[in-house]
């Protein structure tokens, strides 16, 4: 690990401003993706500036019936909230997935949202990789790519975006409330991450210094909601696939719905293509395996990873039979 300097920051705004004048200046708070990367050596900021004693961990109501949640909210705590559990149980869900109970119960919700896409070549500094040093080369195209992306990729990078709390961001339509010199903003969660294109190392729109202090969810959706993750091992494994879904039925057609894929892309991936199909439409068993076709038509495999592509249509169409009430045709109980 470098020497670095540390900083504890006593208000948000002058954290902003001291990392926004510092190109090798990184924000601290829980540290569970950042300090391991400092013992590895992919990271080495000159200077950490430690926002865990301002990012507030409330939960609060807003007026329009939804929720903000403060920036250093606890993974456990979050999930364990009783009107998270209550309303939005698909938050909950994803956040009872990742990771283990330990690092829940240090990571935080921004930093959470905001950990590095990344794979096993990208930890590797003996490696090359172009997220790490622009120009080297991605070995996963040609090397170990079983948990590699399936969707969005390019040559420069086929990492996929580890958060199980971002897929459930997404498909709740939450909303990122960010601080930078400018002042405040806000961005959607579903716009905040970047597919790779040929610049890897930005993983979101933030700007260098932008910090986010909350995240604010819209009113309940409604309905019903599943997040279901398809993993090596039951604990501290990043998905092969997962769906986070919200169903919102009435007489027994689809009124509205809400479908994110994780671990198959360098984002969350929204699969609108799947939604457009079955939104207004009565689902069955042919519906729901037609619009996870129609989300897949564009998948791209690699030497180790196809499959991905079955594994993600079955995982949607089993999730989207749960929330819709459709029976499973007697050959297939994926």
């Amino acid at each position: 690990m470098k020497p670095f300097a540390y900083r504890r920051a006593t208000d948000a705004r002058s954290a902003v401003a001291t990392v926004a004048a510092d190109p090798a200046a990184a924000f601290l708070a829980g540290g569970t993706n950042l300090v391991d990367h400092l013992k590895l050596g992919v990271a080495s900021p000159s200077l950490l500036v430690d926002v865990s004693d301002l990012a507030a961990d409330l939960v609060e109501h807003l007026p329009d019936g939804g929720l903000r949640i403060g920036a250093g909210t606890r993974n456990s705590d979050l999930a364990a909230h009783p009107v998270v559990r209550a309303h939005y149980p698909l938050l909950s869900e994803a956040l009872l997935s990742g990771a283990s109970g330990q690092l829940r119960n240090a990571a935080t919700t921004a930093g959470n949202l905001l950990q590095r896409t990344r794979c096993g070549y990208f930890r590797d500094t003996t490696a090359p990789c172009n997220k790490r040093e622009p120009g080297s080369g991605c070995p996963a195209v040609e090397g170990h790519n079983r948990h590699h992306a399936i969707l969005g990729a390019s040559p420069d990078c086929v990492a996929t975006h580890p958060s199980d709390l971002a897929a459930a961001m997404v498909a709740l339509d939450a909303t990122a409330v960010v601080l930078g010199p400018d002042g405040e903003r806000r961005v959607p969660i579903g716009g905040l991450y970047r597919l790779p294109g040929d610049d890897p190392t930005r993983d979101t729109v933030l700007a260098h210094g932008e910090l986010i202090t909350a995240v604010e969810l819209p009113a309940p959706f409604g309905g019903r909601a599943r997040y279901r993750k398809v993993r090596d091992r039951a604990s501290f494994a990043f998905a092969l696939v997962s769906v986070a879904a919200a169903v919102r039925m009435h007489d027994g057609v689809v009124e509205d719905l809400r479908l994110v894929f994780g671990g198959l892309a360098h984002r969350p991936w929204r699969a609108a293509h799947a939604e457009d199909a079955l939104r207004g439409s009565a689902p069955t068993e042919v519906a729901l395996r037609a619009a996870a076709d129609a989300e897949l038509l564009d998948a791209r495999t690699l030497s180790g990873n196809g499959f991905k592509v079955p594994l993600a249509r079955n995982t949607l169409v089993s999730v989207l039979r749960e929330l819709t009430d459709v029976a499973a045709e007697p050959e297939d109980d994926a």
